[in-house]
């Protein structure tokens, strides 16, 4: 436990060039802390101390905004950055270093049938190993988030994420990618800053510039054609006279 615990600490000073000791983090960053009441609260929940587990849950969510269910399984090395209003559900699986930002929700959809024998059912997303997924962004349902993806700000993910994908959008969509067999450069916040935008409204704004440009050629055209009807006109009256 202990070793664990020194391992998450070194995780920030990997991850967040903010940190200046250790001491900072022991004392200042809620995402560490709730990995400790998580520890606790999954060492309860495995051994059929359910409520009890619940509980320590619950104090952790007070005194950090981080919900972690503690049934959820959750690998070394997961750094939580700022953290609050993250949710990880009962049934989400998280590999190796994974980061997480504030306000990520690792959600659930409801079981298929109602009944008790469902309730434990797969219903929240798996995260493999080196995943990164941004501020706000939504992993919703029994979906695989694969090796080395990485999710944008506020992107809702309701589907499989390709190893090496860096989804973004309402829903998520493939902007880019890299080779997850191969180490990447870390990518705060789930993608580079030139693609975080969403690839919905990219296309609207390419759709609204190239409506800018017909605009305008259908106003050269038709102030050419009033040119030619004026000259016609002009041509019709020197006849007549």
């Amino acid at each position: 436990m202990f070793k664990r615990i020194r391992d998450e600490i070194g995780v920030v000073f990997e991850r967040d060039p903010a940190v200046r000791s250790r001491l900072e983090v022991i004392l200042c960053y809620p995402g560490f802390h709730a990995l400790l009441f998580y520890h606790l609260s999954h060492w309860a929940w495995g051994r059929d101390f359910k409520l009890l587990g619940r509980f320590i849950s619950y104090l952790g969510r007070i005194l950090t905004g981080i919900e972690i269910h503690p049934g959820a399984i959750i690998g070394q090395g997961l750094f939580i950055d700022h953290g609050m209003g993250v949710v990880i559900g009962e049934t989400a699986e998280i590999g190796d270093n994974v980061t997480l930002y504030h306000g990520v929700t690792l959600g659930g959809i409801a079981p298929s049938v109602d009944s008790q024998s469902q309730v434990n059912q797969k219903r929240h997303p798996t995260l493999d190993d080196d995943v990164i997924v941004g501020s706000g962004a939504q992993v919703l349902g029994p979906i695989t988030v694969a090796k080395g993806a990485r999710v944008g700000a506020n992107a809702v993910v309701v589907k499989n994420v390709p190893a090496g994908h860096t989804v973004a959008g309402i829903p998520a969509r493939t902007i880019g990618g890299h080779d997850a067999s191969k180490p990447a450069p870390f990518a705060p916040y789930g993608a580079p800053s030139a693609t975080m935008l969403d690839p919905t409204s990219r296309a609207i704004d390419g759709l609204l510039d190239q409506m800018d440009e017909l605009s305008s050629r259908i106003q050269e055209m038709e102030a050419e054609q009033r040119r030619r009807n004026t000259g016609q006109d002009a041509h019709k009256d020197d006849d007549s006279s």
